[in-house]
């Protein structure tokens, strides 16, 4: 347990001030012009830390200046040395000024300052507490965590429990009497089993109160961060009576916080219940709460959970875990921050991206995370050629229809965009009705539809409709391609690499560093998915190599990655597929090809062309002459894709 002042680094800005009331005896003297002391005799002592001492005087004392300083509290006297570091006025027209001294003799100070804060009362020391923990610097528990460690040492009887758990128990039962509630419970996550487990419990058994992470108003507070002071009344969406009912308890107002941990990990939380005597905590008990909070994070900073089977991202390696989104880029943090926001709302989601960039990983994350994780998650391709089978599967027989089968679930059509428009308009209809044509069950289900097609540009040119757009994008989540992810190659093909040999039960490989080049080098038409495979690839050809170098990428007979997506793309030409090339000259290729055909559409003749064309046959000759030119350049620049395209 923490004993004393000694165990903590972080008091230089933690001053407790002093009263008159205290009786602590304070003379300072300075040295004058002459080399004698003389003492400063309306000196006031105004507060006092472990680093220093704030006090008000009339007397004019340069920054800089030596002190010798006398303190008396009760039976323990202390001289000192200090050196004045700071002065200000409270006021313009104050005669009266406020000296910051710095001293460097923490040993001597320590025991005095101790006993000095344990002759507080209850009110007093809880008041000190509130006013040292809310300053600005210390709202985050990576920007000091000594210092609630030092607030946990300022409880009076902290050094008389020799154990935790008595500890924990006299703890909440002064949290109950200070907020004056009901009960208190003080809650962290178990990692091995994906649940809330009451480490602390007054009136109710510890054993009995564990829950899924994601339940109730501790589970939301847990898996958001964010602290919630509500009343069943006026918040009835956000409550949920299930524990009322399974404690037998009525529950009529919560106040509860995160806990974290020394790396400012959440791992658990604080709940206070019904508040006596009032509908709702206070603002003043939402400041007091702050300050537990502080101090259960300290009794809690070195627990740091993990496990491969936690479904809980931060208490997990990347590389234990099922669905995950890998890259430290600004967007890939966009998209795990616009989890927290999204992954408890009932509204459909849309995710527009590329092929291959995760949409569906994304959407299985987000499903996973939110309270809808405790249900089932479905999906329905709309790309697929069977409509009939689509049809089935969004309003059929009820064995069949999976809108009626994720009730209180998550369903993922994969594709919207390819949905005809008959069938857009009718799940619309469904969607906006809630319910499915010939059933009486009210669907209870959050739609998240993936496309990768701009939506918006289909609505205008007809081909998608409106309705439906306007209600599946309430929520729009945009996922960039993985050419825009430069510096996540790294991280993905690592993943990758240890996903695929842990899979095929090989040791570790890597890519030579030449090798990595050629990867970033390339510019991933299929994103994501195109990359996985070509590792997976990587790692099937060389079963025996540690490191992975002699291999062709794109030109063998067993290419790492498929080179017919670019063809689809761009067809054969030469050099278009390229983006390092200057998109002026692959335009000029695009349209030698262009002018190319149509000659041999006219039978040669030129004149006619340009004229199909709507040019002259001046403006046909130049644009063939430029863009020879532009090829015979890139040729002579890029012989292996001449050879390539012969």
């Amino acid at each position: 347990m923490l004993a004393s002042f000694s165990e903590f680094k972080f008091y230089q800005s933690f001053r407790i001030p002093v009263e008159k009331a205290d009786n602590l005896r304070f003379l300072v003297e300075k040295e004058t012009a002459i080399g004698k002391t003389e003492y400063i005799e309306d000196g006031v002592l105004l507060d006092i830390s472990l680093t220093g001492l704030g006090f008000s005087t009339k007397e004019r004392i340069s920054v800089g200046t030596e002190l010798v300083i006398s303190l008396q509290f009760k039976k323990y006297h202390l001289d000192l040395t200090g050196r004045v570091v700071r002065a200000f006025c409270n006021a313009i027209d104050d005669d009266e000024i406020v000296y910051g001294v710095e001293i460097d003799e923490e040993p001597k100070i320590n025991k005095f300052l101790q006993q000095f804060v344990m002759s507080f009362s209850t009110d007093r020391l809880k008041e000190c507490l509130i006013d040292s923990a809310l300053k600005e610097r210390y709202t985050k528990a990576s920007d000091g965590f000594e210092m609630f460690s030092l607030l946990l040492s300022l409880f009076k009887d902290i050094t008389h429990f020799g154990d935790k758990e008595g500890f924990l128990e006299n703890m909440l039962e002064e949290v109950v009497r200070v907020m004056n509630a009901h009960r208190s419970s003080v809650f962290l996550i178990n990692p091995e089993t994906n649940e809330l487990e009451a480490v602390a419990a007054l009136g109710i058994d510890k054993q009995t109160l564990k829950f899924d992470y994601r339940l109730g108003i501790a589970g939301s507070v847990f898996t958001t961060g964010v602290a919630l002071n509500i009343d069943t009344i006026s918040d009835k969406t956000r409550f949920n009576d299930f524990f009322d009912k399974k404690f037998k308890f009525e529950t009529k107002s919560i106040i509860c916080h995160p806990i974290h941990n020394r790396e400012d990990k959440i791992i658990g939380v604080i709940e206070v219940i019904n508040k006596r005597n009032e509908d709702r905590f206070t603002v003043e008990d939402e400041k007091t709460m702050k300050v537990l909070a502080l101090v259960f994070s300290s009794v809690f900073h070195k627990y740091n959970p993990m496990s491969e089977s936690s479904q809980i991202r931060r208490f997990s390696s990347h590389h234990d875990r099922e669905y995950v989104l890998i890259g430290k880029t600004p967007h890939m943090g966009s998209l795990r921050n616009s989890i927290i926001k999204l992954k408890d709302l009932d509204s459909p989601i849309l995710i527009h991206g590329e092929h291959g960039v995760g949409k569906t990983l994304y959407a299985t994350i987000l499903h996973n995370e939110g309270q809808r994780g405790l249900k089932s998650l479905e999906s329905v391709d709309c790309n697929t050629k069977n409509i009939d089978a689509i049809a089935r599967q969004l309003w059929g027989e009820e064995h069949e229809c999976k809108l009626t089968q994720v009730q209180g679930g998550t369903l993922i059509l994969h594709e919207i965009c390819a949905l005809p428009m008959a069938y857009q308009e009718k799940l619309f209809e469904v969607l906006n009705e809630r319910r499915v044509p010939g059933s009486k069950i009210s669907l209870d289900v959050r739609i998240i539809a993936t496309s990768s097609k701009d939506l918006a540009g289909m609505v205008d040119e007809g081909t998608f409709d409106r309705d439906l757009y306007e209600h599946l994008s309430k929520a729009y989540v945009y996922m960039e391609p993985l050419r825009r992810r430069f510096d996540d190659f790294n991280l993905l093909v690592e993943y990758f690499l240890k996903m695929e040999c842990k899979k095929q039960g090989l040791l570790l490989k890597s890519f030579s560093p030449k090798m990595l080049e050629k990867i970033k080098d390339y510019d991933w038409p299929g994103n994501v998915k195109e990359l996985r495979t070509m590792v997976e690839r990587a790692v099937l050809y060389n079963p025996k190599a540690h490191v992975i170098s002699e291999i062709d990428f794109e030109t063998s007979a067993s290419p790492l990655v498929d080179t017919t997506m670019k063809q689809r793309m761009f067809g054969d030409l030469p050099f278009v597929g390229d983006y390092h090339i200057a998109l002026k000259d692959r335009l000029a290729i695009v349209e030698r090809e262009m002018i190319i055909n149509e000659i041999k559409r006219c039978n040669g003749n030129k004149s006619k062309a340009a004229k199909e064309m709507g040019i002259s046959r001046e403006a046909l000759r130049k644009k063939l002459l430029i863009s020879r030119e532009v090829l015979d350049q890139l040729e002579e620049q890029f012989p292996e894709q001449k050879k390539k395209a012969a």
